[in-house]
């Protein structure tokens, strides 16, 4: 048997109606859909560009550190100045970079009994605990709330260097 137009016509306008009904509820919850997954993921995002920048900055001063510590090295002529030069030139330049000059380590190796040998290379190596970003100090965090970095520089002192 065939239904009549009529009783079709009727269930679909109250079908549609009963949909038109339930989303009228949800008039504006796009935008708090949209907020809410924005900040959740922006807030990490945010916190992710702040941390690599923090580590990049820290690792671009420790290398500039011991490229200037290595500078400093190689052209000291008095060899027991040598030492302090080295620490002076790694603190001013991780000062520079707010890095904690006390929570260093800097290590100075020559390939020659006497560093102050023309040829002789100098090599110095600087290594530091970047902090990162918003860490609380509680609970001692500070080995899972920092990087560390690294890095080497190696200078040659001049062929010159005991002419004058």
């Amino acid at each position: 048997m065939r239904r009549s137009k009529r009783s079709t016509d009727a269930g679909s306008a109250a079908s549609a109606r009963r949909v038109r009904g339930r989303l009228a509820g949800e008039q504006g919850s796009a935008s708090l859909e949209f907020l809410t997954v924005g900040m959740l993921l922006l807030v990490p995002l945010v916190y992710l560009v702040l941390a690599v920048a923090a580590v990049q900055a820290g690792a671009l001063g420790v290398e500039g550190a011991a490229r200037q510590a290595a500078r400093v090295a190689v052209t000291v002529t008095d060899q027991g100045a040598t030492d302090a030069a080295v620490e002076r030139a790694v603190r001013v330049t991780l000062a520079d970079y707010g890095i904690d000059a006390d929570a260093t380590s800097v290590t100075v190796h020559c390939d020659r009994a006497d560093c102050g040998e023309p040829g002789a290379r100098v090599s110095v190596t600087v290594a530091a605990r970047v902090e990162l970003p918003l860490v609380p100090d509680v609970l001692s965090l500070t080995a899972v709330g920092s990087v560390p970095v690294e890095a080497s520089a190696t200078q040659t002192v001049s062929r010159f260097a005991r002419a004058s």
